[in-house]
């Protein structure tokens, strides 16, 4: 043991998208790539989608950063996000209404609501949806055109993402990883399959860039929601469930993409110690 010491790390998940989190503002040092991986072994680790490490940032409550089961790092995570405000919402001396984290996609406000057992539930501003972006395929924006004999629609939430709106949700699991690798994305690359909700609303699954198909993906409901406005079978400024396959989540967002809101709820499962 020597050389090694104990870290205490906290479980929760936003809609069946599990997190390890690990409060790190003293320190100030974040995690390497292998132990994220052996952290999310979901049978020799603590098993997650994803590491969440809580580092220092002046002027805010903290920045996130996001470790995919894979080692990688994500710009930015919409259920993490909620489930690092309930974390540190929970443990603060007060019950504050609002935090403000830094993220790699900007720094983000969120709006907590409370009940007997902590934050219930958090409302998100994730920043403005864009159509032309570094991490996007060049040659302008890229809506509604075809890719490797189907049709999608590029957004950035700070990270990016692919929006299929006529491709079978069965196809995800083998479509997906080769979308995710497609050129045209030069880090890679989300997934989102769309269906329409019975009801209104969108129905939503996500292969998700270094960790496969999730439960649920906040910014792949948002930038599924964006695409689906601009092919006019959603409607902008206007609240609209989606569904994806670990519950609801509630989204909307702005006519100018200037921004997009994310509510959902988020749940504690677990602490423990690693070394």
């Amino acid at each position: 043991m020597t050389g090694r010491r104990v870290e205490t790390f906290f479980k929760y998940h936003g809609l069946g998208n599990d997190f390890v989190v690990l409060d790190r503002r003293t320190s100030g040092v974040d995690i390497d790539s292998q132990t994220s991986r052996r952290l999310c072994d979901r049978h020799f680790g603590v098993g997650a989608d994803g590491v969440l490490t809580i580092l220092p940032e002046p002027g805010t409550d903290g920045r996130m950063v996001v470790h995919n089961a894979d080692g990688s790092i994500a710009e930015m995570c919409g259920n993490g996000l909620r489930c690092v405000v309930k974390y540190l919402g929970d443990h603060a001396p007060d019950r504050p209404s609002t935090l403000s984290i830094a993220t790699g996609a900007g720094t983000l406000g969120c709006e907590l609501e409370w009940g007997t057992g902590g934050v219930t539930r958090v409302t998100v501003a994730m920043g403005p949806a864009r159509l032309e972006s570094a991490i996007l395929p060049h040659g302008g924006p890229f809506v509604a055109r075809p890719i490797d004999g189907h049709v999608g629609t590029a957004v950035s939430m700070g990270n990016p993402h692919l929006v299929l709106l006529d491709t079978p949700q069965a196809l995800a699991a083998t479509l997906g990883p080769v979308l995710e690798h497609h050129p045209w994305f030069v880090e890679r690359t989300n997934v989102e399959f769309v269906t329409p909700l019975e009801g209104g609303g969108l129905d939503v699954v996500v292969w998700e860039r270094g960790v496969g198909l999730t439960l649920a993906c906040g910014t792949g409901a948002c930038a599924a929601l964006v695409a689906s406005a601009l092919a006019g079978r959603s409607r902008f400024d206007t609240w609209t469930p989606v569904k994806l396959p670990g519950g609801l989540l509630e989204l909307k967002a702005a006519a100018n993409r200037s921004q997009v809101w994310l509510k959902g709820p988020v749940d504690f499962v677990f602490s423990g110690q690693v070394t």
